[in-house]
Protein backbone atom coordinates (compact mmCIF):
# COMPACT_ATOMS: atom_id res chain seq x y z
CA UNK A 1 0.00 0.00 0.00
CA UNK A 2 1.15 3.37 -0.72
CA UNK A 3 0.83 5.97 2.28
CA UNK A 4 2.16 9.40 2.89
CA UNK A 5 4.16 10.10 6.17
CA UNK A 6 2.53 13.03 8.07
CA UNK A 7 5.20 12.74 10.65
CA UNK A 8 9.31 10.90 10.80
CA UNK A 9 8.53 7.11 11.20
CA UNK A 10 12.00 5.78 12.51
CA UNK A 11 13.37 3.11 10.05
CA UNK A 12 10.92 4.20 7.34
CA UNK A 13 10.74 7.98 6.39
CA UNK A 14 9.96 11.59 7.13
CA UNK A 15 6.92 13.79 6.72
CA UNK A 16 6.10 14.24 3.13
CA UNK A 17 7.22 11.10 2.08
CA UNK A 18 5.86 8.80 -0.07
CA UNK A 19 6.13 4.77 0.93
CA UNK A 20 5.41 1.13 0.11
CA UNK A 21 4.57 -0.65 2.94
CA UNK A 22 2.59 -3.17 3.94
CA UNK A 23 -1.00 -3.42 4.20
CA UNK A 24 -1.62 -4.72 7.45
CA UNK A 25 1.02 -2.27 8.64
CA UNK A 26 -0.60 0.55 7.18
CA UNK A 27 -4.27 -0.05 8.32
CA UNK A 28 -3.53 -0.85 11.81
CA UNK A 29 -0.49 1.21 12.87
CA UNK A 30 0.44 4.14 10.95
CA UNK A 31 -2.96 5.50 9.66
CA UNK A 32 -4.62 5.01 12.96
CA UNK A 33 -1.87 6.60 15.05
CA UNK A 34 -2.16 9.81 12.28
CA UNK A 35 1.39 8.98 11.38
CA UNK A 36 0.12 8.70 7.62
CA UNK A 37 -2.32 9.01 5.24
CA UNK A 38 -3.53 6.99 1.74
CA UNK A 39 -2.11 7.68 -1.10
CA UNK A 40 -4.38 9.81 -3.59
CA UNK A 41 -3.34 11.55 -7.03
CA UNK A 42 -4.77 14.46 -4.64
CA UNK A 43 -3.06 13.85 -1.94
CA UNK A 44 0.25 15.05 -4.04
CA UNK A 45 -1.07 18.93 -2.88
CA UNK A 46 -0.97 17.35 0.69
CA UNK A 47 2.92 15.86 0.06
CA UNK A 48 4.30 19.53 -1.19
CA UNK A 49 2.22 21.14 1.64
CA UNK A 50 4.10 18.74 4.35
CA UNK A 51 7.30 19.50 2.88
CA UNK A 52 7.24 22.88 2.92
CA UNK A 53 6.77 22.96 6.40
CA UNK A 54 9.15 20.33 7.02
CA UNK A 55 12.01 22.53 5.52
CA UNK A 56 11.28 25.00 7.51
CA UNK A 57 11.91 23.21 10.78
CA UNK A 58 14.66 20.45 9.35
CA UNK A 59 18.17 21.46 10.18
CA UNK A 60 19.60 21.64 6.63
CA UNK A 61 23.36 20.13 7.31
CA UNK A 62 25.47 18.31 8.72
CA UNK A 63 27.69 20.60 9.97
CA UNK A 64 24.61 22.35 11.74
CA UNK A 65 23.56 19.48 13.26
CA UNK A 66 26.99 19.03 14.88
CA UNK A 67 26.80 22.45 16.28
CA UNK A 68 23.52 22.02 17.75
CA UNK A 69 24.58 18.57 19.00
CA UNK A 70 27.79 19.98 20.67
CA UNK A 71 25.46 22.67 22.15
CA UNK A 72 22.21 20.16 23.47
CA UNK A 73 24.94 17.78 25.35
CA UNK A 74 26.35 20.57 26.85
CA UNK A 75 23.30 21.43 28.11
CA UNK A 76 22.22 19.87 31.80
CA UNK A 77 18.48 19.42 31.89
CA UNK A 78 16.74 19.41 35.30
CA UNK A 79 12.75 18.75 35.18
CA UNK A 80 10.51 19.19 38.07
CA UNK A 81 7.26 16.90 38.58
CA UNK A 82 4.91 15.25 40.65
CA UNK A 83 6.05 11.92 42.42
CA UNK A 84 4.94 9.60 45.34
CA UNK A 85 6.90 8.99 48.35
CA UNK A 86 8.52 5.63 46.16
CA UNK A 87 10.16 7.94 43.66
CA UNK A 88 7.60 7.02 41.07
CA UNK A 89 5.82 9.67 38.86
CA UNK A 90 1.93 10.60 38.62
CA UNK A 91 2.42 10.02 35.03
CA UNK A 92 5.26 10.26 32.68
CA UNK A 93 7.72 12.57 31.58
CA UNK A 94 6.48 13.58 27.76
CA UNK A 95 8.93 14.68 25.20
CA UNK A 96 6.71 18.52 24.62
CA UNK A 97 8.18 18.43 28.59
CA UNK A 98 12.08 17.57 27.86
CA UNK A 99 11.65 20.34 24.72
CA UNK A 100 10.76 22.89 27.44
CA UNK A 101 13.03 21.76 29.76
CA UNK A 102 15.81 22.05 27.27
CA UNK A 103 14.71 25.31 26.40
CA UNK A 104 14.46 26.72 29.73
CA UNK A 105 18.03 25.19 30.81
CA UNK A 106 19.61 27.44 28.10
CA UNK A 107 19.53 25.23 25.26
CA UNK A 108 18.47 25.04 21.77
CA UNK A 109 15.33 25.28 20.80
CA UNK A 110 14.17 21.52 19.88
CA UNK A 111 11.25 20.15 18.15
CA UNK A 112 9.25 17.83 20.64
CA UNK A 113 9.15 15.05 17.32
CA UNK A 114 12.71 15.03 16.90
CA UNK A 115 13.25 13.65 20.48
CA UNK A 116 13.24 9.86 20.96
CA UNK A 117 12.42 8.14 24.35
CA UNK A 118 13.33 4.35 24.80
CA UNK A 119 10.74 3.53 27.06
CA UNK A 120 8.76 6.02 29.14
CA UNK A 121 10.22 8.08 32.39
CA UNK A 122 7.52 7.29 34.68
CA UNK A 123 10.71 7.28 37.77
CA UNK A 124 12.93 10.12 39.76
CA UNK A 125 16.30 10.04 38.58
CA UNK A 126 18.86 10.12 35.62
CA UNK A 127 17.48 9.41 31.90
CA UNK A 128 19.22 9.58 29.08
CA UNK A 129 17.18 11.13 25.69
CA UNK A 130 17.77 10.92 22.18
CA UNK A 131 17.36 13.38 19.91
CA UNK A 132 17.21 12.91 16.39
CA UNK A 133 18.86 16.08 14.75
CA UNK A 134 19.57 14.92 11.16
CA UNK A 135 18.98 11.33 9.78
CA UNK A 136 22.95 11.01 10.22
CA UNK A 137 23.32 12.68 13.79
CA UNK A 138 21.99 11.52 16.89
CA UNK A 139 22.42 13.79 20.25
CA UNK A 140 22.48 12.39 23.73
CA UNK A 141 20.70 14.82 26.22
CA UNK A 142 20.66 13.75 30.11
CA UNK A 143 17.52 14.74 31.95
CA UNK A 144 17.43 14.81 35.63
CA UNK A 145 13.93 14.29 36.67
CA UNK A 146 13.33 15.61 40.09
CA UNK A 147 10.80 16.21 42.75
CA UNK A 148 8.98 19.34 42.72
Amino acid sequence: MKIILKGEVTGLGAAGDVVEVKDGYARNYLIPGGLAIRWTRGGEKDVEQIRRGRKLREIASVEQANAVKSELEGVQVRLSTRAGASGRLFGAVTPADIATAIKAAGGPDVDKRRIELSAPIKSLGAHQVSVRLHPEVDAKVGVEVVAG
